[in-house]
């Protein structure tokens, strides 16, 4: 008894919870996607929401997700707003917002670099968060608007992240153009899909990448499991 009293007092207590992670999920709804391909994007996100690694890290994270259409100049729409996730329920009821994501626009121009300008204004809401992250899906080079070039200075002053998920087949290398133009942040990466039909493996496998390692514990952590073990070890064999 005495033992786990002692124990007891060293054991880090449970800080309050915090939000580590805001993500915004920006969906490519361009005229080069139509309606099949939309679908195939709406319902892929919705399914690795669901998964357990993400909705796991997401809750881990005790983060807040959003989602907003975007394609040509001046056509960029928040459709779900910050949405809090801190168990699995939370993610299955953002899983099932987003399977009924309904279509903003078609038949409009590629206007990225506004899609990263709407995106960098969400993040106002939300400054509690420790890191800020925009997910942007995308099959084409941009073609209006402001360069995405020349947002990235303002990305990178207001400490947001920039990762893509790049469905070739419209533009040659566009994996490439991706990195050179769009993506920014420290560890900021591409996943890329050859197809559409790819589309739902890999924003699993993008969402959990952008998660997971967030969340480990840290070096001063495991240091206090350690003391705690080296003290309670020494008071057992006394």
């Amino acid at each position: 008894m005495r033992c786990a009293i002692f124990l007891a007092a060293f054991l880090p207590t449970a800080p309050a919870a915090a939000c580590d992670l805001a993500l915004l999920l920006a969906l490519d709804v361009s005229g080069s996607v139509d309606v099949a391909e939309y679908r195939i994007q709406r319902d892929g996100l919705a399914l690795a929401l669901q998964d357990s690694s993400v909705a796991d890290a997401l809750a881990s994270a005790n983060a807040k997700v959003s989602v907003m259409q975007w394609t040509g100049a001046g056509r960029q729409r928040v459709t779900i707003p910050w949405t809090t996730i801190t168990n699995f329920a939370e993610a299955e009821a953002l899983a099932g917002r987003v399977s009924q994501d309904k279509r903003v626009w078609r038949n409009f121009s590629t206007a990225v670099g506004e899609a990263l300008e709407v995106g960098l204004t969400q993040f106002k809401s939300v400054p509690e968060c420790a890191r800020h992250v925009i997910d942007v899906s995308g099959d084409g080079i941009w073609n209006e608007g402001v360069d995405p070039v020349q947002v990235k200075p303002m990305l990178r002053a207001a400490n947001i992240t920039v990762n893509a998920l790049v469905i070739e087949g419209a533009d040659e290398d566009l994996t490439g153009w991706y990195w050179e133009n769009v993506i920014t942040g420290e560890g900021a990466f591409v996943e890329t899909a050859n197809a559409f039909e790819e589309y739902p493996d890999k924003i699993r496998t993008k969402l959990v990448r952008e998660i997971v390692p967030q969340v480990s514990e840290g070096p001063s952590q495991i240091n206090d499991w350690l003391f705690v073990i080296t003290r309670f070890n020494a008071v057992i064999t006394k």
